[in-house]
């Protein structure tokens, strides 16, 4: 610990203050140099814990402050989440996560082995690196908007189905020498006695209470926390995870009406006790006996980073997902599990080094996470020639796109979700003139059905590009409002097709500016089209009663065939 500062005031209101201002501090500067958040929280959790200026005492409270914002954020990920849109890759989630974990298991356990740990803290080494964070992957996940997208949807699955395994063992762990059959049927018939609670509220009970509570926005956002401690509290009494709580109670409430409203409340509550769990991680950082640990820390290390991705892309492959999807899914499950920090907490014959390894092993692996994820599609566009043999493996073949007619096809539409949609609508009656690219799959499907030209794929990715021929097309639509990806884009087809139209979308005025800078033809700017086009309503419908009610009805049409789209 670092002495040379003046006393500082003692007490929890105390500590708190002092990490959210030094996790100000550092994310401020990761924002300015575009890095990811999550390293921020970490260094200012190293410097505020026992190894750096040794503010923060209480670290047991500030632990319990952090379990909080795991709970609001798998709470929100319960309310977002369509369980629906689960399904089709369901099979392939289960079956990747046993396999996964399984394997991943084997190799942590064989390792312990061989470097001389006895069994029990073998056992845990194979443990702490079967599972992956859900806490986190979901936060990148959301943070990218790709909750939705093929590979979104298998790498929530598969971290619920590994939530799943490490409940069951938790729950084998807490009663090493006491396991009997009993207790293991204590744990299903609850597992049955929660979901089915949940399922019986979800039908009968939350419609009418909430339809009560939305006349006041202060009483639904308590009657919405209270029904997720409530689930909460029902999780921890039948032996299983509190997270796993919060994600059940964000699943009953998800079917409101109001979920949207919840979802805007709870919102800030998460970032702040997520901010919390991230700092916290980086005060349990110990490098006392970092040489005695160094070997084991960098063969499970290796594993995490190398080995569980590959078994999962393997998998994913195998269901005939591709190389981008397999490979994507499998990086970015490439971190420890916090269910690894509450496995050796909660041990008591755990040794020194294995608690050691699993407090670095988890600041490093999930640093690494955050840094992957944001470079996902340039590691990818630059290793993917690597794992061609992915394609060569598939046992089934996921129909992905449909091609029309080539010849006819003169326009590309990037993204074709709401905005998206309406462009399309407008050449419904001459669809093969119109490709769309797409990273929902859902909206794939539905095109897929309708026989419209389309292609699953990020834009970002060099292969998606390939594919395209830019060079047959007159004119590129985007309609995602992100300034680089425009500009990769825009560099990219122009490179390809000089004389091709682009249309960009920018969320801001100075970003529009920078890509006509950059040279598009034409850039969209919802709030300002807005604008632009209820001025010329105004002038349409000016003492008109009746023009505008027809303007109403056709937007409501609009809204509802969209609605139902959803």
């Amino acid at each position: 610990m670092i002495n040379f500062l003046p006393p500082l005031p003692s007490g929890l209101l105390f500590e708190i203050g002092a990490i959210i201002v030094l996790a100000t501090f550092f994310a401020y500067f990761a924002r300015l140099t575009k890095q990811p958040l999550i390293p921020a929280y970490v260094i200012a959790g190293v410097i505020l814990g026992p190894i750096g200026l040794g503010i923060v005492k209480d670290i047991e409270l500030i632990h319990s402050l952090s379990d909080i914002g795991i709970v609001f954020l798998l709470f929100i990920v319960g309310l977002e989440i369509n369980l629906n849109k689960l399904r089709g890759v369901g099979l392939v989630s289960t079956i990747t996560g046993i396999i996964q974990v399984g394997l991943t298991f084997l190799l942590g356990y064989l390792s312990g082995l061989l470097l001389g740990l006895n069994t029990i803290n073998s056992v845990y080494a194979g443990l702490i690196i079967a599972f992956s964070s859900t806490l986190v992957v979901i936060k990148l996940l959301s943070d990218k908007e790709d909750l939705s997208t093929f590979h979104g949807r298998i790498m929530v699955g598969v971290l619920l189905i590994q939530d799943i395994l490490v409940i069951i063992a938790l729950s084998i762990l807490s009663s090493i020498g006491s396991f009997s059959v009993t207790k293991f049927i204590f744990i299903m018939v609850g597992a049955l006695l929660l979901f089915g609670f949940a399922w019986l509220s979800s039908k009968f009970v939350v419609h009418k209470l909430f339809k009560f509570a939305a006349k006041s926005e202060e009483f639904m956002f308590l009657l919405a926390l209270s029904t997720c401690f409530l689930f909460v509290a029902l999780a921890y009494m039948f032996g299983f995870s509190i997270a796993i709580g919060g994600f059940i109670a964000g699943v009953v409430l998800a079917n409101l009406p109001y979920h949207y409203n919840i979802i805007g409340r709870i919102l800030p509550l998460k970032d702040f006790f997520s901010t919390i769990f991230f700092v916290s991680l980086g005060m349990q950082v110990v490098i006392s006996n970092f040489v005695s640990i160094s070997k084991l820390l960098l063969i499970l290390l290796g594993i995490v980073i190398l080995i569980k991705p590959l078994i999962i892309s393997l998998i994913l492959a195998m269901f005939g997902y591709g190389k981008r999807i397999s490979f994507i899914s499998g990086l970015g499950l490439a971190q420890i599990s916090e269910f690894s920090l509450i496995i050796i907490a909660g041990a008591s014959s755990i040794s020194p080094e294995i608690f050691s390894v699993t407090i670095i092993l988890a600041v490093v692996s999930i640093t690494l996470t955050s840094y992957i994820v944001k470079y996902e599609e340039k590691i990818y566009n630059k290793v993917n020639t690597l794992f061609n043999f992915l394609d060569r493996i598939s046992l089934k073949h996921q129909k992905l796109s449909y091609s029309g007619n080539p010849k006819k096809t003169k326009i590309i539409l990037i993204g074709a979700h709401r905005m998206g949609s309406i462009i399309l609508k407008a050449f419904e009656k001459n669809k093969d003139i119109i490709k769309v690219v797409d990273t929902n799959p859902d909206i794939i499907n539905k095109l897929i059905g309708k026989k419209v030209p389309c292609i699953y794929g990020d834009i970002t990715n060099l292969e998606i590009l390939k594919k395209l021929k830019f060079s047959q097309y007159n004119i590129i639509i985007s309609t995602i409002p992100n300034e680089d990806i425009n500009k990769r884009l825009l560099s990219y087809a122009r490179t390809q097709n000089p004389s091709i139209n682009i249309i960009l979308t920018a969320q801001h005025l100075h970003e529009a500016l920078n890509l006509y800078e950059e040279g598009a033809d034409y850039v969209i700017v919802p709030p300002i089209m807005s604008g632009e086009k209820m001025s010329s309503m105004l002038k349409s419908i000016f003492n008109k009663k009746e023009a505008l009610k027809k303007f109403k009805n056709l937007h409501l049409k609009h809204l509802l065939e969209m609605n139902a789209e959803l």
